[in-house]
């Protein structure tokens, strides 16, 4: 016991020789002394901010802590987490647009494991169509919230001793759904192709054996198939395509929400009117 005695009083002055000893003010300087005012603003422009970014984040899970504690008390439903979920929603298409506008999703999934290695023309059409990274931020974000709702919120995966914030945590979990819906639109997007492209080598001239002669009768011909067209929508399609407009110039002018719903409408018409075509010559 005496042995022991004798280590914990070395211990103890080595502990004391660590203390500055600069004359008769030394109590006001121990180790242990809290931070004033005065040495935060002591320290420079960088190492301030960094302090105050991290105080910041501090303080912001303390408070996500606060509101998911509410919210558990109404176990995670009603009016006070339809809001919270509304504003979450509203935060996470606000992100995911911009991760996919810059293409900085790809490097973010990408870490995870999730190699999505998307074309040139893929990153060019989530940069230039708002509906598409619309589109795709929406269905991510469906198909993340109950996971998230699950695991992070009921299960208790986020707390605030994590280190991220419950908006952190809940892009993570959209992180991990978005390969799998870039995936669809990808599968989706070629499907649509091929069906265009095998409607035009079946259907379609080429344009170096149309004679004049040919156009203008075919012309006349959907003319006179204008009138038997039931959807005013399709019926203005139709016509505006005679007249040479874009398919971007008749999305505009008929308001159909993409250039692949003006496609898929020409695609039906001409279908149907072939077969039909067809059927009156068999007759």
């Amino acid at each position: 016991m005496q042995g022991d005695g004798a280590g914990e009083e070395v211990a103890a002055a080595r502990a004391r020789n660590l203390q500055p000893n600069d004359g008769p003010h030394d109590a006001q300087r121990l180790l242990g002394a809290p931070v004033t005012p005065q040495d935060v603003r002591a320290m420079n422009g960088r190492q301030a901010k960094t302090a105050r970014r991290l105080q910041a984040g501090i303080d912001r899970r303390l408070a996500d802590g606060r509101l998911v504690a509410l919210l558990e008390q109404d176990g995670f439903t009603g009016p006070r987490y339809d809001l919270f979920v509304e504003e979450l929603v509203r935060y996470g298409i606000s992100v995911l647009r911009g991760w996919m506008h810059s293409g900085y999703i790809f490097d973010l999934v990408a870490q995870r494991g999730f190699g999505l290695n998307p074309h040139e023309l893929d990153l060019e059409d989530l940069a230039t169509d708002s509906d598409l990274r619309e589109e795709l931020a929406t269905m991510t974000i469906a198909r993340a919230l109950p996971r998230f709702r699950q695991q992070a919120l009921v299960d208790k995966g986020w707390t605030p001793e994590g280190g991220a914030s419950i908006t952190t945590y809940f892009m993570g979990a959209c992180a991990y759904d978005f390969p799998n819906e870039f995936r669809r639109h990808r599968a989706s997007e070629a499907r649509q192709h091929r069906a265009l492209r095998r409607e035009k080598e079946l259907y379609s001239p080429s344009v170096s054996t149309l004679s004049v002669a040919q156009e203008v009768l075919g012309n006349l011909s959907v003319l006179d198939e204008l009138g038997e067209i039931t959807d005013p929508r399709v019926q203005a399609i139709v016509a505006l395509t005679l007249d040479g407009y874009s398919q971007d110039e008749i999305r505009e002018l008929v308001d159909a929400t993409t250039v692949r719903a003006v496609e898929g409408s020409l695609y039906r018409w001409r279908t149907k009117a072939k077969q039909k075509r067809r059927g009156d010559r068999d007759d």
